[in-house]
C-alpha cells in the first residue's frame, strides 16, 4: 500500500469519466427505480456490450465508428423491444428484461467461443477499463451526454416512454464501454436508492454527490491497493450509498416526527 501508486495523470481522466457517467445515470436511475424496471440497465448494457463483441467478431474492431454503430444499434433495438413489451405485457416486464439480459450475456459468450482472448474481453465488458480512458474518448462522451442532458431536462415531458428508452440506450452504450456493466448498474441504482426519500433538485444533487465521492474514493483506493478499479468503485459506491441512505433516512424521520405532547 502506497500513495506513490496514485498517478494523477492516470486517475484524473478516470475520475472525469465517472463524473460524466453520473451526469446522465443519476437522473435516469431515479426514473428506473420509480418505474420498477431495476434490471433494464443491466440488460441494455449487456446488449450494447454484445454489440461491441459482435463487431469484433466480424472484424470491425479497427473501425471505431462501425463498433459504435453496432453497439448503439443493438441497444436501440433492445430498447425499442422493451418499450413494446412494456405496453403489451406490463406485468411481466421485469421477467422479460431478465430474459433479455441472459440472452445477451450468453450470446456474448457464444460470439467469443473461438476467441483466445475471450476471458479478457468478458472482464472488460463487466468491470470496464476506466483507468485506460483517454481525453479524446472523454470529449466524445461529453458531447454525446450534453445532447442527451438537453433532451432529458429540456424536453422530458415530450419524449414519452420511447424517448426515455432511446436516451437510456445511448447513455448506457457509451458508459458500458468505459466503466463496464457492473458500474453502469451501480451508477444508476445506488444513488437513486440512497436518495429515494428526497424530492426534486435536492435528490438529484445528493445523488450526484454520492456518485462523485464513490468514484473518487474507489479509483484512489484501487490505485493504492492495486486492485481492479471497476470492482473497487462498485463496493465504494455501495458503502457511500448505504451511509448516505441511513443519514438521509434519519434526517427524514426526525423532520416528520410529531413532537410529544403533555398529558391531557
Amino acid at each position: 500500500m502506497s500513495w506513490v501508486a496514485v498517478e494523477w495523470s492516470i486517475i484524473g481522466p478516470a475520475v472525469v469519466a465517472g463524473l460524466l457517467v453520473l451526469s446522465t445515470h443519476v437522473p435516469l436511475g431515479q426514473v428506473v427505480l420509480q418505474r420498477g424496471i431495476i434490471f433494464i440497465d443491466l440488460a441494455i448494457a449487456q446488449v450494447a456490450g454484445a454489440g461491441v463483441i459482435a463487431a469484433s467478431a466480424f472484424g470491425w474492431e479497427q473501425n471505431p465508428w462501425l463498433v459504435q454503430i453496432a453497439a448503439v444499434g443493438a441497444a436501440l433495438v433492445a430498447a425499442t423491444a422493451m418499450n413494446w413489451t412494456e405496453k403489451r405485457w406490463p406485468r411481466t416486464q421485469e421477467a422479460l428484461i431478465g430474459t433479455l439480459f441472459v440472452l445477451a450475456a450468453t450470446g456474448s459468450i457464444l460470439l467469443l467461443a473461438e476467441n483466445p482472448h475471450a476471458g479478457e474481453h468478458l472482464k472488460e465488458l463487466l468491470v470496464g477499463q476506466i483507468l485506460w480512458t483517454t481525453w479524446y474518448m472523454l470529449g466524445m462522451i461529453a458531447l454525446l451526454y450534453a445532447v442527451l442532458l438537453v433532451l432529458w431536462f429540456g424536453f422530458r415531458e415530450r419524449l414519452g416512454t420511447i424517448g426515455f428508452y432511446g436516451v437510456f440506450a445511448f447513455a448506457v452504450t457509451a458508459s458500458v464501454q468505459v466503466v463496464g456493466v457492473y458500474l453502469v448498474f451501480a451508477s444508476l441504482i445506488l444513488p437513486a436508492l440512497a436518495t429515494r426519500r428526497l424530492k426534486g433538485p435536492k435528490r438529484l444533487w445528493f445523488g450526484y454527490g454520492i456518485g462523485a465521492v464513490s468514484y473518487f474514493s474507489g479509483i484512489v483506493a484501487s490505485s493504492i491497493f492495486d486492485l481492479p478499479t471497476g470492482a473497487v468503485a462498485v463496493w465504494a459506491m455501495a458503502a457511500v450509498a448505504l451511509a448516505a441512505g441511513f443519514w438521509i433516512g434519519h434526517r427524514h424521520t426526525a423532520a416528520v416526527q410529531v413532537p410529544a405532547t403533555g398529558p391531557d
